[in-house]
């Protein structure tokens, strides 16, 4: 009777604090305000996913207004100058802009983007390598209630450091969603993210409002693992971003044709018969004594501080 209890307690114990350990991801979609048929399909997601908007577009003011509305997260998806030449958007933050010519396009994107809590960079990978031109865009963004996540479109942005001194919280994507529009690619990133917030506690996904990218969100979300936890960026703010080094299981190609279980193979005689409840508790016991979380919890239990180290 007393292992039955203890092993009782043990399971409750598992089952009350494993919400702690779920991993956080975060899901943006940029480019809200010139689709209105697919970014109404986004909208109808659950309400952590978030939506940036081109203060720009043509329905700008509409989507952030029904994605408010509907518990989303809004964001100013603010233009950014790239490295690269191509048609840019009005308004577009250059590195050798003024503090105040950044802060009236900041402050007309905030009245074209209703709701905004943050702002994330559309292109941009000229305007966030620039630590001078980084610093007056967080100078302006100080005066605001806003966050900047970082859409990391090139790998020495600057945004952490020009946000230090300021009140500026910065948080980075970890995955692009639909850099092609490939099925099976949109697939493989959004397992991707998954096991990145799994394996790092938290990880921010970007996509755009494709309706390949839609039909892939709608088939997916509804099959996340059950350590996983939808969130919005602004949840983030406050966690650690810890970026490990361990290498992420590798995905499983998708097999072209599933594989049949009843054909060939022979069919052998199993014995059944009753199983005692001891013997059943035994199994249960062993099957998770392994369990990373479980040895956590004994040490907690014994008084040890557990260590978490790699």
């Amino acid at each position: 009777m007393f292992q039955l209890r203890k092993l009782s307690g043990l399971l409750v114990a598992l089952f009350l604090v494993s919400p702690a350990f779920a991993g956080k991801l975060s899901i943006v979609i940029d480019d809200f305000g010139y689709r209105p048929a697919q970014e109404n399909q986004i909208l109808q997601m659950p309400a952590a996913i978030s939506v940036a908007v081109l203060p720009n577009a043509p329905h700008a003011r509409e989507m952030a207004t029904k994605a408010h509305q509907r518990g989303h997260e809004v964001l100013i998806h603010l233009p950014m100058a790239p490295l690269s030449k191509q048609p840019l958007e009005k308004d577009t933050l250059r590195p050798e802009m003024s503090v105040d010519e950044i802060a009236r396009i900041v402050h007309d994107a905030a009245a074209d983007v209703p709701y905004a809590v943050g702002l994330n960079n559309h292109m941009g990978s000229a305007m966030t390598s620039s630590l001078s031109g980084m610093q007056k865009v967080m100078q302006v963004l100080d005066g605001y209630n806003f966050y900047f996540l970082d859409s990391m479109t090139i790998g020495n942005s600057q945004s952490t450091r020009a946000a230090s001194g300021t009140r500026v919280k910065v948080i980075k994507r970890r995955v692009f969603l639909d850099d092609t529009q490939n099925e099976t690619d949109i697939r493989r990133q959004f397992t991707r993210a998954v096991r990145l917030a799994q394996r790092d506690g938290s990880a921010i996904a970007i996509g755009h409002p494709h309706p390949t990218t839609v039909r892939v969100l709608q088939q997916m979300l509804p099959t996340l693992p059950a350590d996983i936890t939808l969130v919005r960026p602004s949840q983030l703010l406050n966690e650690p971003q810890q970026y490990r080094h361990a290498p992420l299981p590798e995905i499983p190609p998708t097999p072209a044709k599933p594989r049949n279980p009843f054909r060939v193979g022979k069919n052998c005689p199993v014995k059944t018969g009753p199983v005692p409840a001891t013997e059943a508790l035994r199994i249960i016991a062993e099957s998770i004594a392994d369990s990373p979380l479980l040895k956590t919890l004994s040490q907690q239990f014994s008084g040890l501080k557990p260590d978490f180290s790699e």
